[in-house]
């Protein structure tokens, strides 16, 4: 117990640094952390939680509104890169009598994403009376939506969602599922998946991921629920659900001219989890050709999302994921800026999109092996470079932005049940 004082006491910068690099821990504290992440009404659970923090009565926000249509669909708890958010308002634009919310838990030293309730961590975990409030006003919608397989109402119900699902249900309202990505990513099938998984790396901690990952997947196949997954690669580890693409605000991203007209392409990397997009597999061969003179390197991070439009405006060419084998909102982004996207997606992911679209993913493949040769051909051929460009931007267009999205939520959950 007095370990566990000792870390909550820690600045939250601190732990959380501490948690991102498990694989230097002592493998019994690392049980310990697993332990109190699995029994959160536990002492040590209870202890763990302080390092959130307190919170004074006006932090507590107004519970979520329904909005006034026929049909109400609330989304939670996770909106990771404004997912949530952009897939309440693509319902927002849909055919038909639809309105949806979204709330979104505020992690500290987050990215900073619009949502339509924003509720801060010791909220969210610690106060009964945000709790029972926020279940009475998700009672008055009638579909709701789970993300990532988190639950809705912090420790009400323990964090049980399985639970909180089934009591929803017995208060009339439709549930689904949405699956983002570790919450049901398995580390050991994806091995076979990709040859670069991160995953096959020495000493990468995968325990936790893979208990997870198989929980989730059991509350999954218990519940029967319509269940959507956010990226293609996913629907290996969920093949019932339904893909729901990513979605992006093209105007946001919008640039008027397209890349390929500098003398010296600028070649950006932006990783968001540089061990998980493969920035140590790819950077010496960048380096080589940034000092040859063929191309300018930039490897960026910590950009708070506000940045990201101007980082690629002053860019032809982005580099995004060579190891997990797919694409997210990242590629998309770049490419309705129209930028040329390269990275490594399997042919099960580029196969999945060309079905379920009729379009081809226009993202230039390139793996850890061929990244240099692949951005020296490109330099030298502009012609395909612009159009590479103008296909991302097309692509953005039709797929992610928010009119599929929309279209499956409704015919596979909302409108069906």
């Amino acid at each position: 117990m007095g370990i566990l004082n000792r870390v909550a006491s820690l600045p939250r910068g601190v732990v959380d640094r501490m948690l991102r690099d498990r694989t230097r821990l002592p493998s019994w504290l690392n049980r310990l952390i697993d332990h109190v992440a699995d029994h959160p009404d536990g002492l040590l659970g209870r202890i763990a939680a302080r390092s959130l923090g307190s919170f004074r009565p006006d932090d507590v926000p107004a519970p979520t509104a329904a909005p006034e249509t026929a049909t109400r669909v609330y989304i939670g708890p996770t909106n990771y890169a404004a997912q949530g958010w952009l897939w309440a308002r693509a319902l927002d634009r849909a055919p038909g009598d639809v309105g949806a919310r979204n709330m979104a838990v505020d992690v500290p030293g987050g990215f900073s994403f619009p949502a339509d309730t924003e509720v801060p961590v010791p909220v969210y975990t610690r106060s009964r009376e945000w709790q029972e409030a926020e279940l009475a006003a998700v009672s008055r919608f009638t579909h709701v939506l789970f993300e990532a397989e988190r639950a809705l109402f912090g420790r009400l119900f323990s964090r049980d969602i399985a639970e909180e699902e089934r009591i929803l249900r017995t208060r009339g309202l439709s549930t689904a599922f949405m699956c983002h990505g570790s919450d049901i990513r398995l580390p050991s099938a994806h091995l076979a998946f990709t040859p670069w998984s991160p995953f096959a790396d020495a000493g990468t901690y995968t325990d936790k991921l893979e208990r997870d990952a198989r929980r989730n997947r059991a509350v999954l196949d218990s519940a029967a629920r319509p269940t959507f997954v956010s990226t293609p690669d996913l629907l290996v580890d969920v093949p019932y659900a339904a893909w729901c693409p990513v979605v992006v605000d093209l105007e946001r991203w919008r640039e008027p001219e397209l890349t390929g007209t500098r003398s010296r392409p600028i070649v950006v990397h932006v990783p968001s989890k540089s061990h998980i997009k493969g920035t140590h597999l790819i950077e010496p061969a960048m380096r080589a050709l940034h000092e040859d003179g063929v191309i300018e390197f930039r490897s960026i991070s910590g950009i708070p999302s506000a940045q990201m439009p101007e980082i690629y405006r002053n860019a032809d060419l982005v580099l995004d994921q060579f190891r997990l084998g797919s694409y997210g909102v990242a590629a998309c982004e770049a490419m309705a800026a129209g930028r040329v996207v390269l990275g490594h997606v399997v042919d099960q992911v580029r196969d999945t999109v060309r079905r379920e679209t009729g379009h081809d993913l226009p993202i230039v493949e390139a793996t850890p092996d061929t990244i240099g040769d692949v951005v020296a051909g490109l330099v030298d051929d502009r012609d395909r470079m612009r159009a590479a460009a103008a296909s991302g931007v097309a692509f953005v267009g039709e797929v992610h932005d928010g009119r599929t999205s929309a279209r499956v939520l409704l015919e596979d959950w909302i409108t069906a049940s």
